[in-house]
């Protein structure tokens, strides 16, 4: 039997599992572009900046743990592209293939649906075709590939830019 998934605000509570989750990307993924590990107190950092600006930082919860997370933020910082948002997922290694970036995922744009956004952007590595495939499920599109516009692990990265009209 499946155990309940409950989408939450996150909390000061949760960080140390956002942190696990975020560092475990960082160390064996390519869906997180950045090399150095963080703190909770960077994760604090981020949290408080998000909720100063409005943004959402939402947890999925099973069985009483952080399972994953998300959340969405600036596109770019110029005033004409405040109606657009770029998110990121993120699920606990343990518990991928359970549904939980979908929820957190439909969360998300509600959210950003109830808070007069417009866009929707994504920056996926474009080998990630679990996450592309997600995303297009979800209604977004493939509006480019951006060529080895980073580097990690000692390869050249292409990104896959997709798009949900909200």
């Amino acid at each position: 039997m499946t155990q309940p998934i409950l989408i939450r605000d996150a909390t000061e509570a949760d960080l140390a599992a956002i942190r696990d989750i975020y560092n475990h990307a960082v160390e064996h993924t390519t869906a997180i572009w950045n090399e150095v590990l963080i703190d909770v107190d960077n994760r604090r950092a981020w949290l408080e900046l998000r909720r100063a600006k409005g943004f959402p930082v939402l947890v999925a919860e099973r069985a009483g743990q952080v399972a994953g997370y998300a959340s969405y933020g600036d596109w770019r910082a110029f005033d004409g592209y405040r109606h657009t948002v770029e998110h990121s997922v993120y699920v606990d290694k343990d518990c991928r293939g359970a549904g939980i970036g979908k929820r957190l995922m439909q969360a998300l744009i509600d959210h950003a649906r109830g808070n007069d956004k417009h866009v929707m952007i994504a920056a996926i590595e474009a080998e990630n075709q679990p996450s592309i495939a997600l995303h297009e499920r979800l209604g977004f599109r493939l509006v480019g590939i951006h060529r080895e516009v980073g580097i990690k692990f000692g390869r050249w990265l292409d990104l896959a830019m997709m798009e949900l009209m909200l």
